[in-house]
């Protein structure tokens, strides 16, 4: 395993982040696996080295984080747990969800509890919410760093200018700055290199992109990815722009070069957002122990200029997505 410093935080974590939202409830999505293979999926994650976790409340509504807290029993202090707020966690109840004090105050004590934690991490706003000023939110955030439940506080998938208003309030405020971005990044999908990115790495905010093989489109062949049942059931992974505007053919260059160095698409897929410098650790989900072997084998490849070049070519600009 190989380790880097998340942003200017200070904290040394493996290059490769677990997503913990594929185990949990498959009420919630028809492709989530359940608590034993969260158990063992994390303690696999353990033996190769990865100490970096990231959940959030809403995912299995709340299972997720209870079985990852389970899963940690006896890990705590070598892991580097992040977990998120904003989505809303219970129907009827619509201070459930959002970034008001309320929600932050509650759903952080409900997350806390489910993790079996007295502190988090890295605390992270899932979205961007419109309805609540931003210094309120940092307020509320900043206060739960005082209180010591948590180290860091994050940011995910927004508008640039958001975040810079956000960094913006914390300075001209006194309050906690978001030091790390959670974002919507791979070789199918980089609108964020046009501001997002290098406004991070001005910022020295540490970045860790969600999806990094495109929710599995660049795993398998376009026409194999489509009769998936993660393709077939996950509306968000049909929502995103994943094979316009060039994609197909960079699927095929993944697929030709995958053959070529004898390593799979996965495998190249994510080597190519671990190749780029403002990434810190990319987040990867697994629903079998074997995705996440070969996720951690993906260090080992690599990729030189003219591969890059190869494959990225194809790309044209997509519409944004991933911020709602």
């Amino acid at each position: 395993m190989e380790y880097t410093t998340l942003g200017a935080t200070g904290i040394e974590v493996s290059r490769i982040c677990l997503g913990c939202m594929s185990f949990g409830d498959d009420d919630w999505r028809e492709w989530v696996r359940g608590e034993e293979f969260g158990h063992e999926l994390v303690e696999r994650a353990l033996d190769l080295g990865i100490n970096f976790f990231d959940t959030a409340n809403m995912y299995s509504r709340g299972e997720s984080e209870r079985i990852l807290g389970d899963a940690l029993d006896g890990h705590r202090e070598e892991s580097v747990v992040a977990t998120k707020v904003y989505f809303p966690m219970r129907d009827g109840d619509p201070n459930s969800g959002g970034l008001s004090r309320k929600t932050v105050e509650q759903e952080l004590s409900a997350s806390l509890d489910r993790l079996g934690m007295d502190t988090v991490d890295l605390y992270q706003i899932h979205r961007w919410d419109y309805d609540t000023p931003i210094a309120q939110t940092l307020r509320a955030m900043t206060d739960a760093v005082q209180r010591g439940q948590v180290r860091h506080i994050g940011a995910s998938s927004m508008w640039t200018h958001q975040l810079a208003e956000a960094l913006h309030t914390s300075d001209r405020e006194g309050l906690e700055r978001f030091a790390t971005m959670q974002n919507h990044y791979n070789l199918a999908y980089r609108e964020e290199e046009r501001e997002m990115l290098p406004f991070c790495e001005k910022e020295r905010l540490g970045v860790m992109p969600w999806s990094p093989m495109a929710r599995g489109y660049l795993t398998r062949p376009h026409e194999e990815y489509m009769s998936t049942k993660r393709a077939e059931t996950d509306d968000y992974a049909q929502e995103h722009p994943y094979a316009d505007n060039g994609g197909r053919e960079i699927n095929e260059r993944v697929q030709e070069l995958a053959a070529d160095k004898g390593v799979s698409m996965a495998q190249i897929a994510l080597s190519w957002v671990l190749h780029k410098e403002w990434v810190d650790a990319p987040i990867v989900g697994a629903s079998k122990l074997s995705h996440l072997e070969d996720a951690v084998e993906a260090l080992e490849i690599d990729l030189s200029d003219s591969d890059l070049a190869y494959l990225e070519a194809p790309y044209e600009p997509v519409p944004v997505s991933g911020h709602d």
